[in-house]
């Protein structure tokens, strides 16, 4: 018992450590104690790490079948009352659309991390890519919000998987990593704050006795209490269409209406504290970056060469991808010349940036395969654009 407990959390201090192992931590200092994935490249060093790292916390651990019901799992794990992630690669990620669907429209929090590899199919396992964006928001069929953020470093792998958490636990909705191949199997320098500074948030409970428990009835921030399975609450949760008691309405389009808006709205009426971004040299800028994940670091670079050589740019970054930080976007546009998106697909986020920009021009620097952007690439772009 007291090896157990000397290794139930890694002391606070300075870490070398990959962007997949940064991640499983960082669940594990979120709260997660629950774990059901399938080995794929290249997220397989998260479930392997949490494999040994789950039992020294009393945690659970499991390799399913497959992706389908690795999803399903976590969604059970967090309706009984743990914090629950699962992790996987594109083809997997493409699995899990359904379910995805299933814990927007259960409201049952859980993280997904996708470690982005290029496709589509099985296409380049070992490789970077930035090609399940839209997937992220869009892949299942209807109507929902989620929320997804994009880390660029591994310290950022450890600090926003528990963001990621947090976000989840707040308004009940699956939250993404979405990291890339780079990002996951770098090694960098990671700074583990003390358990005491970490900030974690927990699902609200509900305030109502049990036999006045509603369990889809929101509060006045559109997100319900949860009670957990186990906990003496009695209660009906289906994918089905469903009124406030979870029991099913198919046929009525008032409850439709009624239940899809608020799942879409509880988290776009509080995208000002769900959002985040990274400003660098933008106040005076002529021409704007706008770049994410492994992307972002070659643009900085780039941003930095361009001021070099007398050119005023600056950098966006987005850090949350979903909701799309479109507020910040036009700001940026209102005030520079053209923009700049570089990505690792044919063209996602940057349809995004050009809705957000209007008339302000935007090139779009596409690249994929095994090499990312180099910052002479982009700053090349950044010259042909002033």
């Amino acid at each position: 018992m007291s090896s157990m407990t000397k290794k139930r959390v890694l002391p606070s201090g300075a870490r070398f450590m990959s962007g997949d192992i940064a991640c499983a931590e960082g669940a594990i200092a979120a709260g997660c104690r629950f774990f059901a994935g399938y080995p794929i490249t290249p997220a397989t060093e998260i479930a392997e790490h949490l494999s040994a790292r789950m039992p020294e916390f009393g945690g659970i651990y499991i390799q399913m079948e497959d992706e389908i019901a690795s999803l399903v799992a976590v969604i059970g794990a967090s309706y009984a009352g743990l914090k629950a992630m699962t992790a996987t690669s594109g083809p997997g990620f493409s699995l899990m659309q359904e379910n995805i669907g299933l814990a927007a429209m259960t409201e049952a929090p859980c993280v997904i991390v996708d470690i982005m590899r290029g496709g589509p199919s099985t296409g380049q396992p070992t490789l970077p890519g930035q090609q399940d964006v839209m997937q992220a928001k869009w892949g299942s069929h209807g109507d929902y919000s989620i929320i997804a953020l994009s880390p660029s470093s591994v310290q950022e792998m450890f600090n926003l998987t528990i963001e990621a958490f947090n976000m989840a636990e707040t308004y009940r909705v699956p939250a993404l990593v979405m990291g890339d191949e780079i990002v996951a199997h770098m090694w960098e320098k990671v700074v583990i704050p003390p358990a005491s500074e970490i900030r974690i948030v927990n699902r609200k409970k509900p305030h109502d006795s049990r036999d006045k428990y509603e369990p889809f009835m929101p509060d006045d921030d559109l997100v319900p209490p949860m009670a957990c399975f186990g906990e003496g609450y009695r209660f009906h949760a289906t994918g089905l269409t469903h009124d406030e008691y979870g029991y099913p309405r198919t046929q009525s389009s008032e409850v439709q209406s009624k239940l899809v808006r608020r799942l879409c709205e509880k988290v776009s009426r509080n995208e000002d504290k769900i959002i985040r971004v990274e400003k660098v040299m933008l106040e005076d800028a002529d021409v704007a970056v706008v770049a994410y994940g492994i992307v972002a670091r070659a643009a900085l670079s780039a941003v930095r060469k361009a001021r070099e050589a007398g050119i005023k740019a600056g950098l966006l970054r987005l850090i949350t991808l979903w909701p799309f930080p479109e507020k910040h976007v036009a700001a940026v546009t209102n005030q520079v010349k053209t923009i700049v998106v570089p990505e690792m697909n044919c063209g996602q986020m940057v349809r995004e940036v050009e809705r957000a920009a209007k008339e302000t021009p935007v090139a779009f620097l596409s690249k994929l395969g095994e090499d990312p952007h180099t910052p002479n690439e982009i700053l090349k772009v950044i010259k042909g654009n002033i």
